[in-house]
């Protein structure tokens, strides 16, 4: 079952995010909707942490900053996704490479704990 949470907030509903069994979806702090950097990821960024560490004590292993599709390797296991963009930006995974095959939507402040063993890209949307 996926749980959805917004940082410093309760749990919430996004109606947008489609999360797939087993993902845990929540929010990083208040700090994102302020526009700074959470967990060391920059504002306006889209942040991979490493494999079963949470936040890595703030220390994200991969940034994605451009909209489009950004193909990802050796990411296997479960890491947590961080969407600190701006705006209604949102970011997808994709099964495919260059952003084929993808599901459900993160928005804004929200992140996923997501297995990435069958995620070949992301892809980040205005």
């Amino acid at each position: 079952m996926s749980v959805l949470k917004r940082a410093g907030m309760a749990a919430v509903a996004v109606a947008a995010l489609v999360v797939p069994a087993g993902a845990v979806v929540g929010t990083a702090t208040t700090a994102a909707a302020a526009g700074g950097t959470v967990q060391g990821c920059p504002y306006g960024a889209v942040c991979i942490y490493p494999q079963n560490a949470g936040w890595n004590g703030g220390h994200p292993s991969l940034f994605y900053y451009s909209y489009g599709a950004h193909n990802l390797s050796n990411q296997v296991g479960t890491h947590r996704i961080f969407n600190n963009q701006s705006g209604g930006a949102t970011m997808r995974t994709c099964t495919g490479y260059n952003g084929t095959g993808c599901q459900g939507y993160l928005s804004p402040g929200y992140y996923i704990d997501k297995d990435l063993t069958p995620i070949n890209s992301i892809t980040l949307q205005p």
